[in-house]
């Protein structure tokens, strides 16, 4: 995993996107002397911004194809789904060039470049998957682990690797706790080195190079002696949190240990992120506003024809230091939609959502007041979705260490929102509060670039809206 932006990125997933962006500017060099020959090819990249225009080519493939999930897990060990997506993608770089040669003409490549390096890269890109598809299934090109422990931890970690090629991890085995003669006592923490070593010779010829702790109690449990001398000789020790947290983008909440909060890298919070944080909120919400003040008489004219009520809806939100404030967004329920049932979160085609109100949430123009509240103070761009107060008391006694998403101001967008659905449920929240711990624990200015460029994938393509 590489570490950018203080988020961790498979590195086979990070070589794909460089490689083929460097296959699609190639495709097109070739296309450009195939087309003009090499004297004039040579005068046109050299002496005619060639360079820059088939870099902009480049960029809108590259970003068609982060846009339509070809970096995801899922999609690139999917060869029907890469295909199909890959179709998608041609038919958008088309269209947006379109767009920008008629916007800035000086860019555009002549069509029989063009052309020639669109079927190319049609070809290119093909192939490429397809070899790395079947490179990537190899287990002889990826590194071997072994798994220290039976936990949920364990678990949770044994089933991400499996499932990700990408990640370049296979779990090799599982050592797992041992009991005595009589069924009592963990005897895990007496296995040696001797017997360590005899267990990693067993997987032989694919010795496993790396031993991943993820025991949920480590106290009396943990072979530190034997972990220490096997770390001597080259085999590589990793705390299974950590691995955890860079593999999913999450913290594993309901296996922390107390003294991992504490001593961990990260909830450091310092004040010139806060104040990069806080200035950056303040001018995104201006530039916001002014360019939303076209839609809004729109927006008013849909809601009063929806539905009778008022336009705006005001509700009590809890913020930083668990602050109670009024948070504002376009109505899109009718009016006394809760009086029967109390405090309820949405749910999927939530009866009480009004026909533009659904069209206002996919949109997610519902949220544009929501500017006001960040210009305000009350949130930030990024940060963890306030919650209800009313769920407050309910959610702290069922969930530990749900208070810490509260010190710092909550967000318009967030890690959370763009690495998991909404929820409506006790276990999505349990799952959000994973992603905003460890939006807490590494926030950056840079991280907060990664959330709002993907959030604007999220917008664009109308996901997980309710």
């Amino acid at each position: 995993m590489i570490r950018f932006l203080n988020a961790h990125f498979p590195a086979r997933t990070l070589f794909l996107g460089i490689s083929e962006a460097l296959l699609v500017t190639l495709a097109f060099v070739v296309a450009t002397f195939a087309r003009l020959g090499a004297s004039d090819a040579n005068l046109m990249l050299n002496y005619e911004h060639g360079y820059l225009k088939i870099g902009v080519v480049a960029i809108a493939f590259i970003l068609c194809m982060y846009y339509f999930d070809l970096y995801d897990s899922f999609v690139c060990s999917n060869r029907r789904e890469v295909l199909t997506r890959l179709v998608q993608v041609f038919g958008t770089v088309c269209i947006l060039l379109a767009l920008l040669y008629y916007a800035f003409p000086h860019l555009q490549l002549g069509r029989g470049i063009f052309l020639i390096g669109f079927v190319l890269v049609a070809f290119v890109l093909v192939a490429w998957r397809q070899l790395f598809l079947l490179v990537n299934a190899m287990p002889n090109f990826a590194e071997r682990a072994l798994i220290l422990g039976d936990g949920a931890l364990a678990e949770s970690l044994i089933k991400e690797l499996e499932s990700r090629p990408e990640l370049g991890i296979r779990v090799a085995g599982q050592l797992k706790s041992l009991q005595n003669g009589n069924g009592n006592g963990n005897l895990l923490h007496a296995a040696s080195e001797e017997q360590i070593e005899k267990i990693l010779r067993s997987f032989e010829p694919f010795r496993p190079s790396r031993i991943i702790v993820a025991l949920n109690e480590r106290r009396g449990q943990m072979p530190v002696d034997a972990l220490l001398r096997m770390k001597s000789k080259g085999v590589r020790v990793h705390d299974g949190a950590e691995i955890y947290e860079a593999v999913t983008g999450k913290v594993p909440v309901e296996s922390l240990r107390l003294s991992w909060l504490l001593f961990s890298s990260g909830f450091r919070i310092s004040r010139l992120v806060l104040l990069f944080q806080r200035v950056t909120s303040l001018i995104v919400s201006v530039i916001g506003l002014l360019l939303c003040l076209p839609l809004i008489p729109f927006i008013v004219l849909g809601i009063r024809v929806s539905s009778p009520g008022p336009i705006l809806f005001r509700q009590k939100r809890v913020g930083l230091g668990g602050q109670v404030f009024d948070c504002c967004k376009f109505r899109t329920m009718r009016v006394g939609a809760e009086s029967e049932t109390g405090p309820t979160w949405a749910g999927k085609d939530d009866p009480r959502i009004t026909p533009f109100g659904r069209f206002l949430r996919r949109s997610r123009l519902d949220e544009i007041p929501q500017l006001w509240n960040v210009l305000k103070g009350d949130m930030n761009l990024v940060g963890p979705r306030p919650e209800r107060p009313e769920f407050m008391e309910w959610l702290k006694s069922e969930i530990m260490h749900y208070d810490l998403r509260h010190i710092v101001r909550p967000g318009l967008t967030g890690w959370a929102q763009i690495r998991y659905r909404y929820g409506s449920s006790l276990e999505d929240t349990k799952e959000k509060l994973c992603y905003d711990l460890f939006y807490v624990k590494n926030m950056s200015p840079g991280l907060d670039l990664l959330v709002l460029f993907h959030t604007m994938k999220i917008v664009l393509l109308g996901r997980g809206a309710r």
